[in-house]
């Protein structure tokens, strides 16, 4: 049973007192047949709701209880009289969508909110290129660079005397990091060594992030690519190494512990 509010109560009281000072008493008559009208207003209280307040004052009176407690889902109805003279009827109950019992529940009680929306922050491995690492980057450069200008300052380089077109040097070497390709080019036709093999080395290294799509950084993950990198290097270094220390006059193949070093930096 809905119950009326407090602030209702005390007002229809008050506005009862009030009408019943200024106003004189009804008959009997009146009052038996219940046309009760207030002092300033005309608007009068339906008998339906009259009988049933006769009703339950009769039960009150011989013990019983209300037609709404006996029920278990009646309608409370007060009747109170407005400050201004008319009457008020304030009637409440169970909503339309009340389950038994009156029972009512919201969706967002029974739902939890962290199934709605997540609020919570997810740990990512990963940071932005630009200020991480292009800083780290410029600042390993100007260190590589600063290093280089106090070392060229203070250590001269290792030249030779001057070209003498009339003396060839015997063998006539090329710097190391093209010794490899001259070392294949003793062993192959010149557009096989110069062409052919680096650029199968070279076009096998660009399509290595298409044939490997692991997105792990790890190195003990990326088994093919350290792999593929790793044989690459190798075969250059082995090839550099051949041209520098095991090539003597006439690029020819000698012993470096036998003939001796015939390589100058």
């Amino acid at each position: 049973m809905t119950e009326v509010p407090e602030h209702l109560l005390k007002r229809a009281k008050a506005a009862r007192d009030k009408s019943a000072a200024a106003a004189p008493e009804p008959a009997a008559e009146e009052t038996a047949e219940a046309p009760a009208a207030s002092s300033g207003g005309d608007s009068r209280i339906p008998a339906h709701l009259l009988a049933r307040s006769k009703s339950a004052k009769a039960r009150k009176a011989e013990g019983g209880d209300e037609p709404a407690a006996e029920s278990g889902g009646g309608t409370a109805t007060a009747v109170a009289t407005a400050p201004t003279g008319g009457t008020v009827v304030a009637a409440g109950g169970p909503p339309m969508a009340a389950g038994p019992g009156g029972h009512t529940q919201r969706l967002l009680t029974v739902v939890k909110a962290g199934s709605i929306q997540d609020v919570k922050a997810k740990p990512q491995d990963k940071v932005h290129v630009w200020p991480h690492l292009i800083v780290a980057e410029f600042v390993a450069a100007l260190a590589c660079t600063a290093f280089l200008l106090f070392f060229s300052w203070f250590v001269n380089a290792p030249l030779l005397e001057l070209a003498d077109f009339n003396k060839t040097p015997n063998p006539s070497k090329a710097p190391w990091y093209f010794l490899g390709l001259q070392e294949l080019l003793t062993m192959f036709h010149p557009m096989v060594a110069g062409v052919t093999i680096p650029g199968m080395g070279i076009f096998l290294l660009i399509l290595a992030p298409y044939m490997d799509k692991n997105p792990s950084n790890k190195p003990e993950d990326r088994k093919f690519a350290v792999s593929l990198m790793t044989l690459f290097l190798m075969f250059w270094a082995v090839l550099v190494i051949i041209g520098s220390f095991f090539r003597g006059p006439g690029f020819n193949f000698t012993l470096p512990w036998i003939d001796g070093l015939f390589f100058e930096l």
